[in-house]
């Protein structure tokens, strides 16, 4: 199955602020059929205007990754960490047994990005943060909790993996997911074809019982994926 799920098609929330698509249920926008994938509950797409943002609010037991596509974002947490991701980075948040985060823009131009939550497979862990710069170019595994994860990326308290990085017209990437996970993928910049599906810029694609999948760039292209369990 390959579900392509077109950037119009999305939930869609609009404040003085902030610009937001969901790609499943959140908030103010509900729909029993996009609950989630997998272990994948949140995927929202934001866009934050100069000097605004989240102010102090809590979360518990989900891990949280936040993709930052344009701009920078700065994060403050009840645990005194401070950090500013810029684009192209992310930052992992373990909500765990309780954590009050905000997350602000203080940048001169809008913040874009990616918010994603994915259900832990551990319960009542202790909260954390970490923020990591990453190289660029090419597709990389930037946070993994998988059980031969990648050492390089941030760890993650969840049986998923996530990925991010650029591709050049025509370029190809090979996805292999194992017998019960589920991937789903956003083009956050440029165009995609999947196995011959075409995907368009900012479409979300959900993606289950395919053995092999070949992403080719038919423009260049960004993309962010979540490979997780069922």
């Amino acid at each position: 199955m390959i579900d392509v799920r077109p950037l119009d098609g999305l939930g869609a929330f609009q404040n003085e602020w902030l610009n937001a698509r969901h790609h499943f249920s959140f908030a103010g926008y509900h729909d029993p059929a996009r609950m989630g994938f997998g272990a994948l509950r949140v995927w929202n797409d934001d866009t934050i205007a100069p000097g605004t943002g989240f102010d102090p609010h809590p979360h518990r037991e989900m891990e949280i990754i936040t993709y930052v596509r344009e701009g920078a974002i700065t994060h403050r947490d009840s645990l005194g960490n401070e950090g500013r991701t810029a684009a192209g980075d992310i930052q992992v948040m373990h909500a765990g047994t309780g954590i009050v985060h905000a997350e602000h823009n203080r940048e001169t131009e809008p913040t874009r990005l990616f918010q994603i939550w994915i259900r832990p497979d551990r319960a009542r862990v202790a909260p954390g943060w970490a923020t990591r710069r990453f190289p660029r170019g090419g597709i990389a595994v930037l946070a993994d909790g998988r059980e031969q994860r990648d050492e390089s990326a941030l760890p993650l308290y969840a049986d998923a993996a996530f990925a991010a990085g650029t591709l050049e017209i025509g370029a190809t990437h090979i996805v292999t997911p194992g017998p019960g996970r589920v991937v789903y993928l956003v083009a956050s910049r440029g165009t995609l074809a999947i196995n011959g599906v075409a995907v368009p810029e900012r479409a979300g694609v959900a993606m289950a019982g395919e053995k092999r999948l070949e992403i080719k760039a038919t423009s260049a292209a960004e993309l962010v994926y979540v490979d997780a369990r069922e």
